[in-house]
């Protein structure tokens, strides 16, 4: 009988290494792999969780963030970009940066889901259980709730990779509530 329990816990241990290593197999974890339907499921996973709408892809926005990510890897550092005063419904935008090859984009957008733990409902600016506004900032554009359309780009610099996602409309509207 001993062999028979032995058997079977050697089949089940073997299914599970196989399931687990499929990913990797199938090459399905590699930064750039599906890039697009992973970030915005990603984004749409988290707004389900709380009734808000999905979000849907927007090539024309993704090429406006690619543009920014490549400026981005260029001078290195994260730093927002200025919106046209001119422009009555700027893009909204999110920006994450981290060691190069080290995250997949779940990671990278759950970063910003992550700042949830900071969130207190309300009326943006007012979010933030810390009071600081930074610490929920990503979250409340994620999920801002008028937001319809999502494109983001992934980009490799010198030593770290750099994701722009933009949205339509922008979030983070003072005297609106996120969602």
């Amino acid at each position: 009988m001993a062999g028979f329990g032995q058997t079977k816990a050697m089949k089940l241990a073997g299914a599970l290494a196989l399931a687990l290593a499929a990913p990797f197999a199938q090459g399905a974890t590699g930064v750039e792999n599906n890039l697009a339907a992973r970030l915005l499921a990603s984004h749409n996973r988290e707004r389900a969780s709380l009734g808000v709408p999905p979000l849907a892809w927007d090539a024309s926005l993704a090429r406006d963030a690619q543009d920014y990510a490549f400026h981005l890897a260029e001078v290195g550092q994260l730093i927002h970009s200025q919106d046209d005063p001119a422009d009555p419904d700027p893009q909204g935008e999110n920006l994450w940066a981290g060691t190069s090859g080290y995250y997949g984009p779940e990671a990278m957008v759950g970063l910003w889901i992550d700042e949830k733990k900071d969130f207190k409902p309300g009326i943006f600016p007012n979010n933030s259980l810390s009071g600081d506004l930074e610490q929920v900032a990503h979250y409340t554009q994620l999920m801002w709730r008028s937001s319809r359309a999502v494109g983001c780009a992934a980009v490799r610099g010198a030593e770290d990779d750099f994701l722009v996602c933009r949205y339509s409309e922008g979030g983070n509207v003072i005297g609106e509530k996120p969602f």
